[in-house]
Order: C-alpha cells, then structure tokens, then sequence
C-alpha cells in the first residue's frame, strides 16, 4: 500500500478533530519520509521498524521531546491501525517516558484580576469578559468555548451543554457571577455583532464564530483557567471523581495529575482533625 495514499484516507476519518488532523498529518509526513530513505513502505512496518523510528526521533539532532515522540508514535500507530487493521499494530511501548508535569495554576486573586481588567461596555469589551469567565467559571477548554451555540445555555437550570473531546457530551453547572456576564453579552453586546443567521454564542468582529487563535490573542493562556478551576475545586473540598466528570476526561488517571492539590488538602484536614497531628 502506498504510504501517502493510506496516510490521506486516514487524515479523511471524520472522527478526527481539524486539530489533531493537522498535528497527524506533519506526523505521519515525517514518517513517510523516513520510510522512504530507508527504503521501506507502510506494509514493513512492525516492532522492529517502529523501534527504529523511535529511535531515530530521539536521537540528539531531533531535539524532540518526550510528549512530541509520543504523540508521534500514536500517530504511526493510528495510521497502522486503520490502513492494515489492528492486529498489525506493533504492541511493544517504545515511547520515551514523560516527565510528570503538574499544571500551573493561577490564584483566584489573579484570576479575578484578569477578569475585572476586562470589565468595559462595549460589545468586545462584554464578550471577552463573559468568555473569559466562562472558561473559569466552567472549567472549559479553548475550542469547547468558541464551539458554544447560542442552544447550549439553560439559563433555567443553570448549566451549559458542552460538546468535548471525541463527541463526548457533558453539562456544566453555570454559576451567578457567569450567568450574569452571559447575561449582559447576550442582551448589549451580541446583537452588535450579529450578521445574519449564527448560532454560535461567541462571535467575531465580523459576526463568525469566534476561533481559538483570538482567543489566545485576548488570554495568552487559556488552559491555566481550566486548570485552576480543577485546582481551585479541590482546594475547597471537591473530589476527584465530580472533577472528572466536570472537566469531561475519559479517564480518572488524567484527573489525578491533580492529585498534588488533593494531597494538601488531606494534610491540612488531618493536621486539623487528628489528635496526634
């Protein structure tokens, strides 16, 4: 089989998000390009070229790093799987083992600094304020904000419809302090902005959908707000498991990268509570 031509009809999956389409596919050209200097095609590939290609991208002149080499693993692993069907795919972990990053966070005093340094009433100036609060507020990531339709607000019930990673459908709670800043972008700012039928929540200045790069342009870091609304949840008394389900992972295990913060809660509960503390 023809690399470049599996590798197209596999970036054509519709399961795949336009992110990770874009991130796979300078992957797997980067592959196939190795292939084809070693004189090789997609049907060679099994343990031992995989073992190969792993080690080539660790050698010192990549300057590749662990998470990278890994997602590019994935990504030949992906390709292999949906080109030649599973059992053809190298089982061996040949992944470099990441180093555990604990997410910074900011303090809820510079979350609400950042938050008040929006405060405006022009049309931008209300929906920066309400999207940035959103994403505190709701520990939301980056594309599910912008993905937001004007439908998955219930204002009745005070939570947001929020379409994740991979489909996966969850519903937040909405607090006062976003529902009131929704509020204000929805009744004096939206309308400004508006241009013919959108249904998304958060528009542009030209009246689309707001994308992710402006995002980043209005918070350099948006991910930290949802890190710090996972931190700040197990600060007060939340577990794991609720922010789980709250942040939408598939998986406790990525929940428990916050397991530090639950950790110190622990020890001032018992530092507190035990006699022998």
């Amino acid at each position: 089989m023809e690399t470049e031509v599996a590798i197209d009809r596999f970036l054509a999956s519709p399961g795949l998000s336009d992110a990770t389409r874009r991130a796979y596919r300078a992957d797997l050209t980067d592959f196939d390009g190795w292939l084809r200097a070693c004189g090789l095609g997609l049907d060679d590939v099994d343990v031992r070229v995989l073992a190969d290609y792993t080690a080539e991208l660790g050698r010192a002149r990549r300057g590749l790093a662990a998470s990278t080499i890994s997602r590019r693993l994935s990504a030949v692993r992906s390709l292999v799987r949906h080109a030649l069907g599973p059992a053809r795919v190298p089982e061996a972990a040949l992944a470099p083992r990441r180093p555990r990053r604990l997410p910074e966070a900011p303090r809820v005093d510079e979350v609400e600094r950042a938050v008040d340094g929006l405060n405006g009433t022009s049309p931008l100036a209300l929906r920066n304020a309400a999207l940035v609060e959103l994403l505190y507020a709701c520990g939301l990531r980056s594309a599910e904000a912008v993905g937001l339709d004007l439908g998955d607000v219930d204002t009745e019930r005070e939570q947001i419809h929020v379409l994740g990673k991979g489909g996966k459908e969850r519903l937040v709670p909405l607090g006062e302090e976003p529902a009131w800043r929704l509020g204000l972008w929805l009744r004096d700012g939206r309308p400004a902005l508006a241009r013919g039928a959108c249904d998304a929540l958060f528009l542009s200045v030209r009246g689309k959908r707001l994308d992710t790069s402006a995002l980043r342009r209005l918070f350099p870091h948006p991910h930290r707000l949802r890190h710090a609304y996972a931190t700040h949840l197990l600060e007060g008394g939340a577990d794991l498991r609720t922010i789980q389900e709250l942040l939408g992972h598939a998986s406790l295990s990525t929940t428990q990268i916050y397991s530090h913060v639950d950790a110190r809660r622990l020890r001032r509960a018992y530092d507190r509570a035990h006699p022998r503390s």
